[in-house]
This record gives structure tokens, sequence and C-alpha cells, in this order.
């Protein structure tokens, strides 16, 4: 059994599957971190991400999947799901040895595992489109603050540049400290600073006299047009987890 140390980048995964052929591995095991010194009889190989090794790599995968299961493969890496890298670089060296198409060989551990963590980030995907409350801050820009389970960031792109093209916005993942910022042209990834006594979510100082108002309005209006007889917990609960309450407005 092999151990390879890569730097968690799609990139370095790539150049470690370079480097399981090249050095004709088979039992193999993918972390992501540093490199140190294995303990006796382990086989540890630090994998140097290299560009042109991954993209020899992507192009015999672009030859043997479509267009869209290579995006997949792209989403199930940058969920960050904790020890799945394994499920991936077995996909892949699937669709490198079989003598057929194997996106749809459920059979197979590897294509139902990689189906079931696009399922699970698709589902996170949604719930954020759903869940995200802007905040109105006093330049103007909307700001809102989230904890998805997975890094679905870059996917949520599309959908709010589509719905808010007119306003400038920001999401800002507070697990993974990096956020996307519109400028009403261009989006780009920023990262912010936050002193010791404030939190990414502490923003009652910033925002609009307006967004105050707003904010007592939508917690009136869920409120009022409570029906106590018909509360269902269970129900509620299963459409909107409590995890995410401490970002709702109307949860505030």
């Amino acid at each position: 059994m092999y151990t390879l140390v890569y730097d968690g980048t799609f990139e370095g995964l790539l150049t470690a599957v370079f480097e399981i052929y090249e050095r004709k591995l088979f039992h193999v095991k993918l972390i992501k971190g540093e490199w140190r010194a294995s303990a006796l009889f382990e086989e540890v190989l630090e994998i140097i991400t290299d560009e042109n090794r991954a993209n020899r790599v992507l192009r015999g995968l672009r030859k043997r999947l479509s267009v869209a299961c290579v995006q997949r493969l792209y989403i199930a890496h940058m969920a960050e799901m904790e020890n799945e890298e394994n499920a991936i670089v077995g996909f892949i060296r699937y669709a490198f040895d079989a003598d057929r198409n194997i996106e749809e060989d459920y059979g197979n551990k590897y294509v139902m595992r990689i189906s079931e963590i696009i399922k699970m980030v698709r589902r996170e995907k949604h719930r954020m489109e759903a869940f995200v409350r802007f905040q109105k801050l006093k330049d103007e820009t909307f700001y809102s603050a989230v904890e998805p389970d997975f890094n679905v960031l870059p996917l949520l792109i599309r959908h709010f540049k589509d719905r808010y093209a007119d306003q400038k916005w920001m999401i800002y993942d507070i697990k993974r400290r990096y956020g996307i910022y519109y400028d009403l042209h261009d989006t780009q990834y920023i990262s912010l600073d936050f002193s010791e006594t404030s939190k990414p979510t502490d923003t009652i100082t910033i925002v609009s006299h307006d967004e105050l108002m707003y904010q007592s309005l939508w917690k009136n209006y869920f409120s009022s047009t409570n029906i106590v007889s018909r509360k269902n917990t269970k129900l509620h609960l299963r459409h909107i987890p409590k995890r995410y309450w401490r970002h709702l407005t109307e949860k505030f």
C-alpha cells in the first residue's frame, strides 16, 4: 500500500493519477496535507502538482468521458468531502482501464459513490439558492453570510448573477473564509479580514437604516402568517434544517 500526499487541488489529484500509472502502483491511498516522514514499513510519496502532467490526464479523461462527467468529477472534488479523494481516483482509474464508457455503470462502487456525492452537492446548492438572506449595507451592497456543508459557492454564481444582475452583492462562506462578490459587471473571489471582536455575521453596525426596517417587516410577516394549530415541526425541519436558521432573517 502506497500513501500519496497531495496539496488538495484538482490539478494535484490529476498529477497523483499520472504518478500512479507512471510508477505502476496498484494499491494506493490518497490524502491531502503536508508530507511527513512515514512510519516503519509505510510507503509515502509526496505528489508535487505538475500542470503538464495534470493536463495529460485531463485530456485522457475527455477522450473517455463526456464533458458533463468530467465536470461532475471536478464538482465532487470541489465539495471537499473528507476522505473522498480515493473514490474520485478510483473512478478515474476505472475509466482509463475499462474498454467502454463507464459513466452509468452503477454496479461499480466508485461510479455509484460519485453519483451520491453529486446528489448531495446539488441538494446543498439548491438549499443555498433558497436560504441565502441578503442584508443591505450602507454602501448599497447586499451581503449574506453562509455556512454550507460543501464548497458550493462557485456553483451559485450563475444563479445569483442572473437573478440580481442590477445590484452589487456578496456571499461569504464563513467555514472556508472566502466569498464571491458581484460589482454589476463581473464576479470575483474575495477574502475578508475580520477583527478579533467582529465576525462575518456581525453586520448590525454597517447595515442601512432601511434594512433594519425591512427585517422587522419580514419577521412580522412570518409571525402574523403563522397558524399555531397547523404547526408541523418535523416537516419544517425537513425542509429547513436547523443548521441554516442562524442565517435566516425570519429566525434571528
